[in-house]
């Protein structure tokens, strides 16, 4: 992939200690309509130090404060806000407690772009693989959760290779197929482990979510794993999920269902995550439709305050407007902010992801000879 200095890079997987790994962007010289096509003499000596300090076994890459201010880094969209963003997730909960019924019911509300009680969702296409179903018994819970009126953006399941044999090139496929999936469900986690006399060990379990969040930070999709928890009760409830603490150390997040009594209809679904708040939900599934409904939620979700930089931009680039392309020093006088050039191109570099998710811009900067050349484009449907 090419590289381009001061450009949108993907997201570099993340560990258990919620460090980006070392695969930064690294400078390249790329000719712009202020520069030179030829490389002068000193940059190519500072190519070839680079080189060869690469080149030296002890080298170890590291980025300074201002260059990753100088850096716009592709966001994690949300999929539904202050719910679930795009990473990999676990889902567990006891056998039988209406996990795959809640499956069901995010496949639905992603696939269709319709509101989940109080959260907005972003439409997008779902792969649900339901590999403990089979296809009559997911038509009827389908059509008894939501009518008949279907959906060409859920796709289901039932069979599916396992991790390592074949199940990376079964989900790359999918995606390069449909470009715009936005969830995939795994329905379980048990269903596409490999075989292995070390299933439980700490190192193992951390490698599985691991190469799952590989995969999702890859493709920017939200990988949601259903697992299931032990019998045995814990101080922290969420390790009663089944395994190590390998498999929730590597994930983005994870979600707890349980219940009080295996008969009960109602039920509490921890959440906890790197891109939201902890939260707890209390729920209660109607009888008739099998539909989990949110009675309350213990912990209200936090918003952050409008940013009225971002608001000024969103004045601008308007229907009538769907660009605008220029210096960062002509962005200033136009938006008649009291602000440094360069300091406005670091806070849009911080900001492109909100920029993007909550107002629908596209922003993207280069650095030329005479300073940043910004472009602003409104993101069509």
């Amino acid at each position: 992939m090419n590289e381009k200095e001061k450009t949108t890079v993907p997201i570099p997987s993340v560990g258990a200690d919620g460090e980006q790994s070392l695969s930064y962007v690294t400078e390249q010289i790329i000719p712009t309509e202020n520069e030179e096509i030829n490389p002068s003499e000193e940059n190519m000596e500072e190519v070839l130090r680079q080189m060869q300090r690469m080149n030296d076994p002890a080298y170890l890459h590291t980025v300074s404060m201002n260059e990753l201010y100088e850096t716009v880094y592709q966001s994690r969209p949300p999929v539904i806000d202050g719910l679930l963003y795009s990473g990999t997730y676990l889902f567990a909960g006891a056998p039988k407690v209406g996990k795959s019924f809640f499956m069901a019911q995010l496949a639905y509300h992603v696939s269709t772009g319709r509101k989940l009680w109080d959260y907005d969702v972003h439409q997008g296409t779902v792969l649900y693989l339901a590999l403990e179903d089979d296809y009559q018994r997911l038509q009827e819970r389908m059509s008894r959760m939501f009518g008949v009126e279907g959906t060409d953006s859920l796709h289901f399941a039932v069979y599916a290779k396992q991790l390592g044999a074949g199940l990376d090139e079964q989900l790359e496929k999918f995606i390069k197929e449909h470009p715009d999936t936005r969830l995939i469900i795994i329905d379980t986690l048990q269903k596409i482990r490999e075989v292995s006399t070390d299933n439980y060990s700490y190192a193992n379990d951390y490698e599985i979510v691991g190469r799952m969040k590989q995969f999702a930070d890859k493709n920017g999709v939200c990988l949601l794993l259903v697992h299931h928890t032990r019998k045995q009760q814990a101080g922290d409830r969420f390790e009663m999920i089944s395994g190590t603490t390998g498999l929730l150390g590597c994930a983005d997040g994870a979600f707890l269902m349980q219940k009080e009594k295996r008969t009960d209809l109602s039920a509490t679904l921890e959440i906890v995550g790197r891109d939201q708040p902890d939260q707890k939900l209390h729920l209660t599934r109607d009888a008739e439709k099998l539909i989990w409904m949110l009675d309350r939620a213990e912990t209200e979700l936090w918003k952050s305050p409008p940013d009225l930089l971002l608001d000024k931009i969103a004045a601008v680039i308007t229907q009538d407007t769907l660009a605008w392309n220029g210096s960062a020093t002509e962005l200033v006088a136009l938006l008649g902010e009291d602000i440094q050039p360069n300091i406005l191109t670091r806070r849009l570099n911080v900001k492109a992801g909100e920029l993007l998710n909550e107002y629908q811009i596209e922003y993207s900067v280069k650095r030329t000879r005479n300073g940043s050349f910004i472009s602003l484009t409104r993101k069509t449907v």
